[in-house]
């Protein structure tokens, strides 16, 4: 048994053990660009199709993605927490689907300034969570920071996401040499998924992931779970300019596939990948998908 199959029993094992606790995704990303935050709310989409409720942790302070994407206006967000003395429970939102979300609130300066300490107190309040989803999903900043390693150190589960870009593949490696490095990061307790974005085909996946794969196995010992694809898609484009989810808005799309597939692989443990039209197919589907 290899140590990627290790780790995905031990994550089956802290599921059953703690059958009444919040499933933990926290997705992050090496840098800013790769579709981390898109990931997140189209995930969030899809374990909703599966029956799972579903919260949000914008973490990615000062700039609330989540809420933009959602084209939501939230009454309350991280700072009440810390400024205001409220509850995690009394700044959630209802979002679209039924989606819960907590805002990290946008253009406010102070959250992209937090100490450790402020960042480790919001991390205990996620406890409260534990009783009220079945799935909490930490959308971080990208890139390496504290409050970026204080959420992955504290999630079971990482979703790493990335795409085939030479500078995106090179961050991400950096984050993880980061976190490998950390005293306070046990390889043993922490499963972390590889989902290869914006790729044009099945192949080019592959290739983002080995990449990836080798030079963490090689420099630093350690071993990544690939848990699929999202392909290149003018129809995600499109629903980020009408602040919709594309699998809200485009379900048939290929992107919208492809979130299913992924929520589907992570809730049974599977590793599916989608099917992607080859050859002279894919070209025309290129053709016809950009003169939309």
């Amino acid at each position: 048994m290899d140590q990627a199959q290790q780790l995905r029993n031990i994550v089956k094992r802290q599921n059953q053990v703690n059958p009444g606790k919040a499933r933990v995704i926290t997705v992050t990303s090496g840098k800013g660009g790769v579709g981390k935050s898109n990931t997140t709310v189209n995930l969030a989409v899809e374990l909703r199709k599966l029956g799972k409720s579903v919260i949000i942790f914008d973490a990615d302070f000062g700039l609330a993605n989540v809420e933009v994407m959602f084209g939501a206006l939230p009454k309350y967000n991280l700072s009440d927490i810390i400024f205001k003395g409220k509850s995690i429970r009394e700044i959630i939102t209802e979002g679209p689907e039924g989606i819960q979300f907590i805002s990290g609130g946008s253009g406010i300066v102070e959250l992209s300034n937090l100490n450790r300490q402020q960042i480790g107190f919001m991390i205990k309040n996620l406890a409260d969570l534990d009783d009220m989803t079945d799935v909490i999903i930490i959308d971080t900043g990208a890139g390496i920071s504290d409050s970026v390693m204080e959420f992955v150190l504290a999630s079971p589960e990482v979703l790493l996401v990335t795409t085939p870009e030479p500078s995106s593949l090179t961050d991400a490696y950096f984050l993880l040499k980061a976190l490998y490095r950390n005293p306070l990061f046990d390889p043993t307790r922490t499963m972390i998924h590889v989902l290869a974005n914006k790729v044009s085909s099945l192949e080019d996946g592959d290739v983002v992931f080995n990449k990836l794969s080798s030079v963490v196995t090689q420099f630093l010992g350690g071993e990544l779970d690939y848990i699929g694809i999202v392909p290149a898609d003018s129809s995600v484009d499109k629903a980020i300019r009408q602040q919709k989810p594309v699998t809200m808005l485009y379900p048939n799309a290929k992107s919208s596939e492809a979130y299913r597939v992924l929520a589907d692989n992570l809730i049974n443990g599977k590793h599916e990948q989608m099917e992607m039209k080859r050859g002279i197919a894919q070209l025309f589907a290129n053709f016809v998908n950009k003169m939309k």
